[in-house]
């Protein structure tokens, strides 16, 4: 299960590099801009997962839950909306914004998904994939609100 380190990986190279790169050339490192690149990059990622497991996805949803196919696409496009969002200035704190809403309104799924064992990625494994699930998801949204939406003094 390499996928939450793969995560955790895109999210924070950006902001390594341009850490590297601003200590090398003596700059003032924009870390809102380059924790934002990482966070977009992580929801690019999420998108490509919504259309290339799209069938895994779907049994990660409650019988009782409609056109999970389309639910899936759709939510995958919005994360690639919201990813790329994020690597727009002028957008950046509400995309911000948005993933950690999205990040909390889909977790239910990935609950439902370890407690039934269905899915990929990890699922399959029963309630104990939240124990990586959970802290990974923390880490997201800690990410986005404490580098790409709260004020720096």
């Amino acid at each position: 299960m390499i996928t939450p380190i793969l995560i955790l990986f895109i999210l924070s190279c950006p902001l390594a590099f341009a850490l590297i790169y601003s200590r090398l050339k003596r700059t003032t490192l924009d870390s809102r801009k380059y924790a934002s690149w990482g966070l977009g990059f992580a929801f690019i990622f999420f998108f490509i997962g919504h259309f290339v497991k799209t069938e895994g996805m779907a049994l990660m949803l409650p019988p009782w839950v409609p056109l999970k196919i389309f639910l899936i696409y759709a939510t995958g496009v919005l994360e690639l909306l919201v990813g790329c969002a994020l690597f727009i200035p002028r957008y950046q704190q509400i995309a911000a914004k948005l993933a950690i809403l999205i990040l909390i309104v889909f977790f239910p799924a990935n609950i439902y998904a370890a407690v039934n064992s269905v899915g990929l990625g990890g699922h399959q494994w029963g309630p104990i994939y939240l124990l990586i699930r959970a802290p990974l998801q923390l880490i997201l949204i800690a990410w986005a609100y404490c580098l790409c939406v709260k004020k720096s003094n």
